[in-house]
């Protein structure tokens, strides 16, 4: 048995929900080759709303808190400023996290606090039937735009940049190795950090927004349909930008600027606003 797949997977709780052929898997793995990488099996916490990609850490030997709808930000800020120590990653769909969790993102991403999110983009509502989302692609049919949606996709990296995002990179499940790298840079980032994943859906967003339902070839069309550019370049027509596009390491983290705050009055952290 796989070395990692012993140490980080509770077997006990297989089979996953996943459905064959989903991204989340290749999400998960990612993430689990920088949590091991680093070293912090025993520092860090996972947090996740509702959806697929919610059910990514629940598999997971480490501390998790699976939250409400929408709340996996608020939820990790609260455990962030009890235990500033703690390296913290979230799992957030391209719903939970820009729909209903959108004004969370603002405010977490505005702050600045020390937290890695990582919004598994699939483009739909997998989990609840295929409903469109945020990011559903204009004129895709789902269930609730039988007609074509009429709205433009939301872009997750370019809004999470937009809010004050420090560290920004978006990759596919056609990147792997790329998206073990970011998410092990996001993790190393004192600040926070936001890492968009375009990743497959073959039984809800396949026929409907890529028009296959094969995983294969929709992994095949990520790595046809991106590109890198370099700083400050745009991508080709018809082409989504990937890889890393900011990495700001000057703006003090929300965590250290309550402390000084705290330190300024003369109150110690953890003591009940009594002075240590």
């Amino acid at each position: 048995m796989n070395k990692l797949y012993e140490e980080y997977i509770k077997t006990e709780s297989l089979p996953t929900l996943f459905c064959p052929g989903c991204g989340n898997g290749i999400v998960q793995v990612a993430a689990i080759n920088a949590i091991d990488e680093l070293g912090i099996k025993d520092d860090i916490a996972c947090v996740s709303g509702i959806g697929c990609s919610a059910w990514i850490p629940c598999y997971l030997k480490l501390d998790v808190i699976h939250a409400m709808h929408g709340r996996a930000i608020p939820f990790a800020e609260g455990l962030k400023l009890a235990r500033p120590e703690k390296k913290i990653l979230i799992f957030s769909g391209d719903g939970d996290c820009l729909a209903i969790g959108g004004n969370h993102l603002i405010h977490g991403a505005a702050r600045n606090i020390d937290l890695t999110v990582v919004n598994v983009n699939n483009n739909i509502y997998g989990m609840t039937g295929g409903q469109k989302s945020p990011t559903t692609p204009y004129g895709a049919v789902t269930k609730t735009s039988p007609f074509g949606a009429a709205d433009e996709p939301m872009k997750g990296a370019e809004t999470a940049m937009a809010l004050g995002a420090t560290y920004v990179a978006r990759w596919t499940t056609a990147h792997p190795v790329q998206l073990a790298k970011a998410i092990k840079e996001g993790i190393e980032h004192k600040g926070f950090s936001f890492i968009e994943v375009l990743s497959q859906c073959p039984v809800q967003a396949g026929k409907n927004v890529m028009g296959t339902k094969e995983p294969a070839e929709m992994i095949r069309r990520y790595r046809e349909m991106t590109c890198v550019c370099k700083d400050g370049e745009e991508p080709p027509e018809g082409k989504v930008k990937i890889g890393l596009f900011r990495r700001d390491e000057t703006k003090v983290e929300y965590t250290e600027r309550i402390r000084a705050s705290y330190e300024e009055a003369g109150i110690a952290a953890g003591k009940g606003g009594q002075d240590g």
